[in-house]
């Protein structure tokens, strides 16, 4: 029985999802009836199958594909775990349930009685543990060309916006300019999101929470006219997809502030060309034309062309030294296809060379009016950023 409180885009999106779910399973049904060997074709989530496009910006998955066939020792346990998770997923579709993640590790967690040939029986779990129930439902996503948050499965929630917009969300119509000190919670399915009435000229994604939350209590994105996002770190797919969609739909820049370190530059990088683990999302959740504002090793000691925001003495008591492994993150990235531009070498080359980094906090501690009203619009204004 349908509940009266489920919005008719959820319906619509489990309709969608279900059929397609179903369609592509439905091929093994056509080999038993064929008297074929069961086969799944799944496209390779592997590093040497993925591909960075010059011309698109965008890391792909390549076009290598993998043959998981029931017949096969090494590959039974895992055609098995991929049948197991796709009928879960489809009942959740039917019966109109939102499940976690966490949720289908459980539902497919049980044992089975095995025997052996010399008649001793023993039991095997369908998985010992979540992530390789994850790993599974990744292989499904490849398969079907459906993302987890088309099949209505929940994540928890990371990102967070707030702006002068106004959005649908189910049933109901939030306006994010009213969130008081909050802000609004990207939910894990944006594509449902529609949005009713954007008034903004640029999104300003943040990688620190709490700098975000510094921003948006100085009214920021009200003198400024600005989306402000932020990703609390390591961004969800929820929030790539909605920056995408702000890009995309709406053609605002997208602005990325994060701490002048290897693991700053390389979430800019998720968020502009995606991410190498998920190169097959790449297509829907990255925004090539995001931009890096900052903060650049530029902005800390200057360049010949620019005066640095930071004195000498702010240099002292702001900056951290290097440590080892964030020297052996920036040679990595360093060698990334996508990061081999003279502005990015430079600016890597700069880390190399000063073995210090910088977080976003500190240009909040030279003064939050200073990061708000001095530092970010007068990068912006002038085009100082590297893309």
């Amino acid at each position: 029985m349908m509940s009266e409180f489920i919005s008719k885009v959820d319906i619509e999106a489990r309709k969608r999802a279900a059929e397609i779910l179903k369609k592509k399973f439905l091929t093994l049904l056509d080999q038993i009836n064929k008297g074929e060997p069961l086969v799944l074709e799944i496209p390779k989530r592997t590093l040497n199958n993925t591909v960075y496009d010059e011309n698109r910006k965008l890391l792909l998955l390549g076009e290598e594909k993998l043959k998981r066939s029931f017949l096969d020792l090494n590959e039974a346990r895992r055609f098995m775990q991929t049948t197991l998770m796709a009928s879960i997923i489809y009942d959740a579709l039917v019966n109109n349930e939102y499940p976690t993640i966490r949720d289908l590790y459980y539902r497919g967690k049980h044992s089975i009685v095995l025997k052996a040939p010399n008649g001793k029986t023993y039991e095997e779990n369908t998985w010992d543990e979540q992530k390789e129930s994850d790993s599974v439902i990744v292989d499904i996503e490849v398969f079907t060309s459906l993302l987890r948050e088309d099949m209505l499965i929940l994540s928890k929630e990371k990102g967070k916006v707030v702006g002068d917009m106004r959005i649908r969300s189910g049933n109901d119509v939030i306006d994010l300019s009213k969130m008081g000190h909050g802000a609004y919670s990207i939910e894990p399915t944006p594509d449902l999101i529609d949005f009713v009435d954007v008034k903004a000229d640029f999104v300003l994604v943040v990688e620190k929470d709490a700098v975000f939350q510094q921003l948006h209590r100085e009214g920021f994105w009200k003198k400024y006219n600005a989306i402000l996002v932020t990703s609390a770190g390591q961004p969800d797919r929820a929030t790539r997809r909605f920056v995408r969609r702000l890009n995309e739909e709406l053609k605002l820049p997208v602005y990325i502030l994060t701490d002048a370190d290897p693991y700053g530059w390389y979430i800019y990088s998720v968020f502009r060309i995606g991410s190498i683990n998920l190169s097959y999302e790449s297509e829907r959740l990255a925004t090539p034309n995001a931009r890096f504002l900052g903060v650049s090793m530029g902005d800390i000691f200057g360049t010949p062309k620019k005066k640095a925001y930071l004195t000498e003495k702010e240099r002292n008591a702001f900056i951290i030294k290097a440590k080892d492994y964030d020297i052996k993150r920036a040679l990595e990235i360093k060698n990334y296809e996508w990061f081999k531009t003279k502005a990015w070498q430079e600016e890597i080359d700069m880390f190399l060379q000063k073995k210090a980094k910088l977080e976003i906090e500190a240009m909040a501690s030279k003064g939050l009016k200073f990061l708000a009203f001095q530092y970010i619009p007068e990068k912006i204004q002038t085009n100082d950023f590297i893309s």
